[in-house]
């Protein structure tokens, strides 16, 4: 454990959000509190992210902390670890890249000089910062109220597209299993919101176009645990044999699945936003979300013909108006570009 440092930055930022794919839209704004410092940070983060095995190699991170964040009687227990978190590094700065108040008054409590965040809310009494973002920016997602926040702090974001730099060779040592020969792709083929999975018949008529043509030996399905049954579906309706299922994988897994796929295709969740991250040619299928949420991405996004950005629809039925013929057109179309 790293003792206590006299340094004159020593950087730690929270963020306490449990979704896959909010961490990685952070990741900028981490890196350029980084780079506004000079020194790399640390970070608390809640253990369901899994952010020791998938943030390992980003050089701007020393060490990262979990904390669950939890609401009622475990309020005043995460309140201690974070104080007793704060206390051990001996913090020179604080941010907080959401409107929670359990470390701000956790950094307070500690004596911590600069504690920053957004301060919607009660949050702005614990925070020594004077300028905060208003109610209204409640209405901006995560990532725009992340980017208003430095702004304001007059912190300079020199890229806002998520980067993620893995050693992949780690990970494949850790998934021999999911190394078979020959060529692979990936489907996403969850979400943690219902409403935004494409249906398990579209993407087994989408691989069976596509292995017509000769684009795969062999289809990742990037599932997580509690909804392997989505997995298992495809494969029973499919009756074949390229599918690998992927959903007994933790986060390892699927990023060893999504680095050894010439491109990947899913719905809009954590690993569709995990490929792109890593540099994987990444393909969402949106109908129900906004693509203009996710305007700082290098996803390519395939929409039904009359689609509308700006709509929330939170019916799973609406995903079939992104026809699995559009999807392999477009497919056809942009895979080679």
């Amino acid at each position: 454990m790293k003792s206590k440092s006299n340094l004159s930055n020593n950087i730690c930022v929270v963020y306490t959000h449990h979704k896959l794919g909010d961490l990685i839209w952070q990741l900028p704004y981490m890196k350029a509190i980084s780079e506004h410092h000079k020194v790399r940070i640390d970070l608390i983060l809640r253990e369901s992210t899994q952010a020791k095995k998938i943030l390992q190699d980003l050089k701007y991170i020393k060490i990262i902390n979990y904390n669950n964040f939890r609401k009622g009687i475990f309020y005043w227990f995460d309140v201690i670890k974070l104080i007793k978190i704060f206390r051990n590094y001996n913090y020179s700065h604080v941010y907080i890249l959401d409107k929670v108040n359990k470390p701000a008054l956790a950094a307070k409590m500690c004596g911590i000089k600069n504690i920053i965040g957004p301060g919607i809310g009660n949050q702005k009494k614990w925070l020594s910062c004077k300028k905060f973002l208003n109610e209204n920016d409640k209405k901006l997602n995560y990532s725009e109220q992340s980017k208003k926040l430095l702004k304001i702090n007059n912190i300079k974001l020199n890229d806002p597209f998520p980067s993620l730099e893995v050693n992949i060779e780690n990970f494949n040592e850790q998934n021999r299993d999911l190394l078979v020969d020959g060529n692979k792709i990936a489907f996403g083929v969850d979400s943690f919101e219902d409403y935004k999975m494409w249906y398990e018949e579209n993407f087994i008529d989408l691989a069976n176009m596509l292995y017509k043509k000769n684009f795969f030996d062999y289809v990742y399905l990037i599932c997580g645990p509690k909804k392997s049954y989505i997995a298992k579906k495809i494969i029973s309706l499919s009756k074949k044999d390229y599918f690998i299922d992927c959903s007994t994988k933790d986060l390892s897994g699927v990023i060893t699945a999504i680095m050894n796929s010439n491109f990947y295709v899913g719905n809009n969740s954590g690993p569709l936003n995990l490929s792109s991250a890593l540099g994987i040619k990444t393909f969402g299928l949106i109908a129900n979300d906004a693509v203009s949420e996710l305007k700082y991405s290098k996803i390519n996004f395939i929409v039904p013909d009359d689609y509308k950005d700006n709509t929330w629809i939170r019916n799973r039925e609406n995903m079939k108006t992104l026809t699995t013929q559009k999807v392999y057109n477009t497919l056809i179309e942009r895979i080679n570009k």
